[in-house]
């Protein structure tokens, strides 16, 4: 990036130019292979160039410091690659002080950003840009001029806000969108207002006119319940943003009901559910579908509602210690309900028995073989195997499942004392189930 001071620049303007702020006179011509060709899509900080210095566009500063400005290069031979871009600016209060910025290795028809310096409120530039041909030296005509009007001041007053149907403080039924009505609270320069709802979720809205209002009906967050803080931001013509006004929603659950109407299965088998809107959501808005998601294999279904709002999806349970389900309702005007839960434990450990060595008792004696029994608890369960140790040290051993998914094994106790047997079964799909745990003692 190369900076040219104004004395540089003298000799390519007019003086018509300089004083009436109109276009700069056009570089030289292009060489025989093509020529640069004037940049085009030209944007002060990211918005449309305003060529009405009366109605300049207003801006704070970028975060990387001064004004951005932009334009993208073009070349009318399609084998050209590098191309520069050169800024000229100039303020608006002297049109005499102009200043160029030159941006290398553009690519043509690719926006190239520079940045100008900072400027005290109120005080404005006047800027346009051209394409060089850095092989030739050639360069294209100036584009036109662009205004624009520093503003880097927050509004000095928040928003108020104001709701109809879901009164401040007071607990509300959901199932319909919140109207809001914003106001610009005496400052003048306000053309917008900025919403944040708690979760992180934002978003704009336009006032009717410079410093007025907005009215609004916004479905809030997906599941949202109980408190949520909502608050409004002042926007001015620059985007800078007052502070917040808070506005604290309390409203109550509207979530679903779930009912498990299959008997319980095995893990691995359809399970069948009846999905009940909340009534007062119901009332408001049909519900048009559900969000199924199993928290325990994080897999999510979306299942469409009845003319009566009432769902009846067949869902694989798929977790040998069971599943947990989350449950939202989704309404025809966008309202999504607070969750509802669901869960269902599966014990998959094995059924332990000894008859030397009785469970949470004392049996046989230090030296003394056992004979220790595995058998499913779910019924039809196809078992493969058995893995076992004694004492949470100990290595693991496994052992084959019979016809019916049973086993035995035998083990002497070395000494008198407390023993934990830990085991659990494998299916013939391969599937790990649930560790069971087998106190006894021994005489």
């Amino acid at each position: 990036m190369t900076h040219t001071p104004a004395r540089r620049l003298r000799a390519g303007l007019t003086a018509a130019s300089a004083v009436a702020l109109t276009l700069l006179v056009p570089g030289t011509a292009g060489a025989a292979t093509g020529t640069p060709l004037t940049p085009t899509d030209l944007l002060s900080g990211g918005r449309p160039c305003a060529t009405d210095p009366a109605d300049p566009a207003v801006l704070h500063d970028s975060p990387y410091g001064g004004f951005a400005v932009s334009g993208t290069t073009h070349h009318s031979d399609p084998s050209v690659w590098q191309l520069d871009e050169e800024f000229a600016y100039w303020p608006t209060t002297d049109p005499a002080q102009v200043d160029t910025v030159v941006r290398h290795g553009a690519r043509p028809d690719s926006s190239t950003t520079t940045y100008l310096p900072t400027l005290p409120d109120g005080q404005g530039y006047a800027w346009q840009a051209r394409t060089v041909d850095p092989a030739t030296g050639a360069a294209s005509d100036w584009s036109a001029v662009c205004y624009l009007t520093a503003d880097n001041t927050a509004p000095a007053t928040k928003p108020t806000v104001t709701s109809p149907n879901y009164p401040e403080n007071q607990w509300t039924a959901g199932g319909s969108p919140v109207r809001f009505t914003f106001t610009a609270n005496g400052t003048a320069d306000v053309v917008a207002f900025r919403y944040t709802w708690p979760a992180g979720q934002t978003g704009t809205v336009q006032a009717d006119a410079p410093g007025g209002s907005a009215t609004v009906d916004l479905v809030p967050p997906a599941g949202t319940e109980g408190p949520a803080l909502f608050r409004v931001q002042n926007v001015d013509r620059a985007g800078n943003s007052s502070l917040p006004s808070d506005y604290q929603l309390l409203i109550l659950q509207t979530s679903p009901t779930v009912t498990k109407t299959s008997h319980s299965p095995m893990f691995g088998k359809p399970a069948t559910f009846r999905l009940t809107p909340d009534p007062g959501v119901q009332a408001v808005s049909p519900v048009v579908s559900y969000t199924v998601t199993n928290t325990t294999t994080y897999e999510t279904t979306t299942v469409p509602a009845g003319p009566d709002g009432t769902a009846e999806p067949t869902l694989v349970l798929k977790s040998p210690q069971g599943d947990s389900l989350e449950v939202t309702s989704t309404s025809a005007n966008g309202w999504t309900s607070s969750r509802a839960r669901w869960s269902e434990r599966i014990d998959t450990t094995p059924t332990v028995t000894s008859a030397e060595y009785p469970a949470e008792s004392y049996g046989g004696a230090a030296g003394t073989p056992g004979t220790f029994h595995f058998a499913p608890k779910i019924k039809g369960a196809q078992i493969a195997s058995y893995t076992y140790r004694f004492g949470w040290s100990a290595e693991w051993t496994t052992v084959p499942a019979g016809p019916h998914g049973e086993a035995d094994i035998s083990w002497t106790p070395p000494v008198g004392d407390w023993y934990v047997l830990e085991s659990y079964a494998t299916t013939k799909d391969g599937i790990e189930l649930s560790h069971g745990e087998y106190y006894f003692a021994v005489n």
